[in-house]
C-alpha cells in the first residue's frame, strides 16, 4: 500500500496542466470537498503509522535499547525536517540575491541529500565518510547562500509547512513517542488520538491565542492533523496485530466497520468544518482515514487472503525505496526544464486523456527509475 500511495503521489504531482479532471487534482483551500490528490499523502502518512509497531518490535528483538531507539527516532526526524525545509524553500529562492540559478540550487540540494543519506554498499568507511561529509558540506553551503525576498527586504530559510518530508518527520516523531509510551495498549493509544483530535479541532476553530508563539516551530504538531493521520495508522496497526494474525474474520469486520464509521464521522463533522486538505480540517482527516482503512482491507483480502500477489510487483520498488522514489523524479524534472527538453509533450490542456495517460506513464517510469537506482547502489535510507 505504501508503494501504491507513492505511485499515486507521483501521478497527481505530474498533473499540473489545466484541463485535467478536477477530481484527480488538489482542491482549493476554501473549497468544501476533496479529490484523489487530497487523499494520497494522508494515505502515505497512515502507512507510516502502520509500520511503526512492526519496525520497533523488530528493533527490540534485535536487542536495541530504548536509548538507541530514541536516538534513531531523533536522527530520522531531524533528517526528514532538514530535507523538507530545503525543498520547501526552493521555490522562494531569489537567484539575483543568492547568486545562483534556482534550478542549479535545487539540483545541488538533491545531490547533497543523496550523498548524505544514501545506503552505501561498500565496506570502505573512508569512502563513505568522504561522500557523506561532501553532502553535509554541500547542504550547509547551500543553506548559507540562500536568499529570498527583495534587496530591501532579504529573507533566509523559513519553516512554513516544512515540505512533504518535513511533515512526515513531525508525524513520525509524534507517533513514535506515542508508541514508546503506550506500546501495544489500544486504550492508551486511543487517548493520544483523542488528544490530537482535540488539538485539530482547537486549531481549526482558533487561529490566534496562547499557542501562536509555538507555531513557527511546532505548528505541525499543534495543528493536530498530520500527527492524527499517522496515529490512526498506528492505532489500526495495533488492531491488525491483535486480531488479523489470529482471527481474520474479526479483523476484516472490525476494519470495514472502522473505515465506514470514519467516513461517516467525517461527513457529520462537515456540518462544522469544511472538507479541506490545505486547512487540515477534522472532517478531511476522518474521511481520509476511512478511505485508507478500506483500501488496506481490500489489499489485505486480495494479497493475504486470496493470494493474488503477482500484480503487486510493480508497486514493490516504490514501497521498498520510498524516499528515493519520491525525490529522484525531481532530478529529472529540473534537468529536463534546465535544458528545455521536449519530453512533456503529453501535457496538452485540450486533451484530458493524453495528459492523464502521460502522467500515469511518467509515474510508473519513475518507480522503475527508483528501482534502477537501487540496483546500482543508490538508495536513500534514513
Amino acid at each position: 500500500m505504501r508503494g501504491l500511495t507513492l505511485l499515486l503521489m507521483l501521478f497527481v504531482n505530474d498533473l499540473y496542466v489545466p484541463g485535467v479532471p478536477q477530481w484527480m487534482v488538489h482542491t482549493e483551500t476554501d473549497f468544501d470537498g476533496m479529490g484523489l490528490a487530497d487523499w494520497v499523502f494522508p494515505g502515505f502518512l497512515f502507512m507510516v503509522g502502520m509500520a511503526i509497531p512492526f519496525a520497533f518490535q523488530n528493533r527490540f528483538q534485535k536487542g536495541d535499547t530504548i536509548a538507541k531507539l530514541i536516538k534513531h527516532i531523533l536522527i530520522r526526524t531531524f533528517s526528514l525536517i532538514v530535507i523538507g525545509v530545503m525543498f520547501y524553500n526552493s521555490s522562494r529562492l531569489n537567484p539575483d540575491l543568492a547568486g545562483i540559478r534556482k534550478d542549479i540550487w535545487i539540483l545541488l540540494v538533491l545531490v547533497s541529500v543523496f550523498l548524505v543519506w544514501n545506503q552505501y554498499q561498500t565496506e570502505n568507511k573512508w569512502i563513505v565518510w568522504i561522500l557523506k561529509s561532501t553532502g553535509i558540506t554541500g547542504l550547509i553551503f547551500l543553506a548559507a547562500i540562500f536568499r529570498s525576498g527583495t534587496p530591501e527586504n532579504i529573507t533566509w530559510l523559513r519553516t512554513g509547512w516544512w515540505g512533504i518530508p518535513g511533515l512526515i518527520g513531525w508525524g513520525y516523531l509524534v507517533a513514535s513517542v506515542v508508541y514508546l509510551i503506550a506500546r501495544e495498549n489500544l486504550l492508551k493509544t486511543a487517548s493520544f488520538l483523542i488528544l490530537f483530535f482535540v488539538l485539530n479541532i482547537f486549531d481549526t476553530y482558533i487561529t490566534g491565542g496562547i499557542l501562536i508563539p509555538f507555531k513557527p516551530l511546532f505548528g505541525v504538531v499543534i495543528s493536530g492533523s498530520t500527527p492524527l493521520l499517522v496515529l490512526f495508522g498506528l492505532f489500526f496497526s495495533l488492531i491488525l496485530r491483535k486480531t488479523g494474525l489470529t482471527d481474520l474474520k474479526k479483523f476484516l469486520v472490525t476494519g470495514v466497520i472502522t473505515g465506514l464509521f470514519s467516513i461517516v464521522a467525517g461527513f457529520v463533522l462537515r456540518h462544522w468544518f469544511i472538507i479541506s486538505k490545505n486547512l487540515g480540517t477534522p472532517s478531511w482527516v476522518m474521511i481520509c482515514t476511512g478511505i485508507s482503512i478500506l483500501v488496506f482491507i481490500l489489499l489485505f483480502l486480495v494479497i493475504d487472503v486470496w493470494k493474488l500477489k503477482r500484480w503487486t510487483n510493480v508497486f514493490l520498488p516504490a514501497g521498498q525505496n520510498s524516499l528515493t522514489t519520491y525525490l529522484a523524479p525531481d532530478i529529472l524534472y529540473y534537468l529536463i526544464w534546465m535544458f528545455s527538453l521536449p519530453l512533456f509533450i503529453y501535457k496538452q490542456p485540450d486533451s484530458q486523456i493524453l495528459a492523464v495517460t502521460g502522467s500515469l506513464i511518467w509515474a510508473f517510469a519513475m518507480v522503475g527509475f527508483a528501482a534502477l537506482l537501487a540496483k546500482i547502489g543508490i538508495r536513500l535510507r534514513l
